[in-house]
């Protein structure tokens, strides 16, 4: 099964919200065990550079192993090779570009 990027950087940033108090709150807790003191506003404003750095690395992440998966779905054993994604459809064999109807292609 395929994720579009818009889900997949709406899982992102859902998933990273959901640890955004976790990391404010060990933040609070830990930071004072080094000798470092901060506001409230410092530690919110520190979690939010945090999250915006973890949304786009985990973003990019998701994407770069989404590839990796749509390349091991276009490789099959006749040895064509895909051209633009799985889900174009467009396969190149012998040197020539070949579309292979929807209902050929690899099940999802």
């Amino acid at each position: 099964m395929s994720q579009s990027r818009t889900m997949s950087l709406v899982e992102s940033i859902a998933n990273v919200l959901a640890g955004f108090g976790v990391a404010v709150a060990t933040q609070i807790a830990i930071f004072p065990l080094f000798g470092l003191r901060t506001t409230l506003p410092e530690n919110l404003a520190m979690g939010a550079i945090f999250t915006v750095v973890s949304i786009a690395r985990s973003y990019c992440l998701r994407r770069v192993f989404e590839r990796i998966r749509a390349r091991a779905e276009c490789s099959n054993a006749a040895g064509q090779r895909c051209l633009g994604g799985a889900a174009t459809g467009l396969f190149k064999r012998s040197g020539r570009s070949v579309r292979v109807p929807h209902s050929s292609r690899t099940p999802r």
